[in-house]
């Protein structure tokens, strides 16, 4: 969740084409790639998260290049049309093709291609693992 925001709100808006920033393995050797277009929740990243520090037994360093900063909300079950927009219920990120979503470095190639592919099961996305000369 962000710290602050301009607006408490804010509208879906269309996700079309590619990443333009962010799509480069800038701080460690090993990441994930996203092949998809989708939002990401806040919880989703947070297991990715686990998913890879629990593999590595908390060995190398991990790098998370998303955040939710995206609010959505819903209103709730059986409430008739008006009364303006729903409450907040969660936090998500964007996420389009090319963007790398995790980074990680200080573990063999082995263990960081396992411990990327298990947090990859934890995403809605498809998802490639490039080392840092394949981008």
């Amino acid at each position: 969740m962000p710290r602050r925001s301009k607006y408490r709100k804010e509208m879906r808006r269309s996700m079309k084409g590619n990443a333009t920033s962010g799509t480069h393995i800038s701080f460690g050797e090993y990441g994930i790639l996203t092949l998809d277009t989708a939002w990401i929740s806040s919880r989703q990243i947070e297991s990715a998260r686990r998913a890879i520090t629990n593999f590595t037994k908390r060995g190398g360093r991990v790098w998370i290049r998303i955040f939710p900063h995206k609010p959505i909300t819903h209103k709730p079950a059986e409430v008739r049309m008006g009364g303006g927009k729903g409450d907040i219920e969660e936090y998500v990120a964007r996420v389009k093709p090319g963007l790398v979503l995790f980074e990680m470095s200080g573990v063999t190639k082995e263990v960081a291609y396992e411990a990327l592919r298990l947090a990859g099961h934890k995403l809605p996305v498809k998802i490639r693992i490039v080392s840092k000369g394949d981008i």
